[in-house]
């Protein structure tokens, strides 16, 4: 017998990424030295002391067994800690914190937490597809705002229709961006406080990135902004700041209701995390920072190289600000997905391409800044053979 997916399922986005994984496989094995730009999967080991933590951990037989149903207080602890730390903002561990299976998880939980059936969300457009997987299962309905290069890549309110603001129960925020890698400061969001507090509103800001700036400045957590935890929560994964994208340990921080929400939610679904990673999670949080400082230095110099190398072919492009995405537009005459996918069978380097990221990812593509600095140079070298830009002389 073959037994039928349930409707929810059906109406899941399709995982564009897998499309191009399967794409790069079939270049992989006739043989092709492919330069892998598309992925978002950090490229460095997990730090050494937070392996050594973890080992620790797994070796006390304390561990092996089901873990609280919340996370442990020596993980929320730790978070907190961080937040104090890092941002300057006080958080209640109890309250305040809830610790997910990866900020992945949090972020398509939201919805069936906060929201129901036909209950109206804003997600950023382009942006992380996974929001609107969080949608689709809640039965959300979805209105996109666009992030527009000459708003620098920020949602402009006064844009969105006057019914969608006043229906709207939750809205997603991404900052350093994904796909873009644009920052958001202190004044936007500012102005996003007070536009939550004058729609009632739940705020989500997706601080996936938050350990990655660049030029000086340190990306800004929402909760630094006064009245921010009145409004919303932050979610932070460990994933990207400490390379630990594999262990799936990360949590959301800030108004206690939603937090409540949060692990109300998770109660029915899971026994927590492993103790051992908890463990780990936290050594990495409290420990020496220096390895968050060394990675920063790494994908800045990666993010140097690649946006000189793609000028000096005459591609003209912006350098981000933080993330380790570059967001680059696509030669006229060329959609996403064929400028993608042109490079990918011409060039062997793949890209990811925006439209994937919503209606308005259309007209570019994104590049991880995921390998080398002598590939990344190599990628760009590949691109112009293609003849696809005109270089163009140098000014004195």
């Amino acid at each position: 017998m073959e037994f039928q997916q349930s409707d929810v399922l059906k109406q899941l986005p399709k995982q564009f990424f897998a499309s191009l994984v399967q794409k790069v496989q079939k270049k992989v094995q006739e043989g092709a030295d492919i330069i892998n730009l598309g992925q978002g999967n950090p490229d460095q080991p997990t730090p050494p002391h937070i392996v050594k933590a973890m080992q620790e951990a797994v070796a006390k037989p304390e561990n092996h067994q089901y873990s609280s149903f919340r996370g442990t207080a020596k993980l929320k602890k730790a978070a907190a800690a961080f937040y104090e730390r890092e941002y300057g903002v006080t958080l209640d561990p109890k309250t305040e914190i809830a610790i997910l299976f990866g900020g992945k998880a949090g972020l398509v939980e939201l919805p069936q937490c906060l929201l129901n059936p036909g209950d109206t969300l804003l997600v950023p457009d382009p942006g992380y597809p996974d929001y609107w997987s969080g949608a689709v299962l809640a039965g959300a309905h979805m209105v996109t705002m666009p992030l527009l290069e000459k708003n620098h890549f920020l949602p402009d309110y006064d844009l969105l229709p006057e019914d969608d603001k006043k229906k709207a129960k939750l809205m997603y925020l991404n900052y350093p961006n994904n796909p873009t890698g644009a920052t958001a400061n202190r004044s936007f969001f500012e102005e996003t406080v007070t536009f939550a507090k004058d729609h009632k509103l739940c705020v989500v800001h997706d601080f996936a990135y938050g350990g990655i700036g660049f030029d000086g400045e340190k990306p800004l957590s929402f909760l630094q902004i006064e009245g921010a935890k009145e409004t919303g929560i932050e979610i932070y994964t460990l994933s990207k700041t400490y390379n630990m994208a594999g262990w799936r340990v990360g949590f959301a921080a800030g108004n206690s209701s939603v937090i409540e929400a949060i692990e109300l939610y998770q109660d029915h679904l899971f026994v927590s995390l492993f103790k051992a990673t908890q463990d780990a999670a936290a050594e990495a949080l409290l420990s020496d920072q220096t390895c968050v400082q060394v990675q920063n230095d790494r994908y800045e110099k990666r993010r140097n190289v690649w946006i000189a190398a793609c000028k000096e072919i005459g591609w003209e492009v912006s350098a981000p600000k933080g993330s380790f995405f570059a967001w680059l537009k696509v030669p006229e005459g060329y959609t996403s997905e064929a400028f993608s996918d042109l490079l990918l069978e011409k060039a062997h380097v793949v890209v990811a391409p925006g439209n994937g990221f919503g209606d308005h990812g259309e007209g570019y593509v994104r590049a991880g800044l995921l390998t080398s600095e002598e590939r990344l140079q190599e990628a760009a070298q590949r691109i112009a053979a293609l003849n696809l830009f005109e270089k163009k002389p140098l000014t004195t």
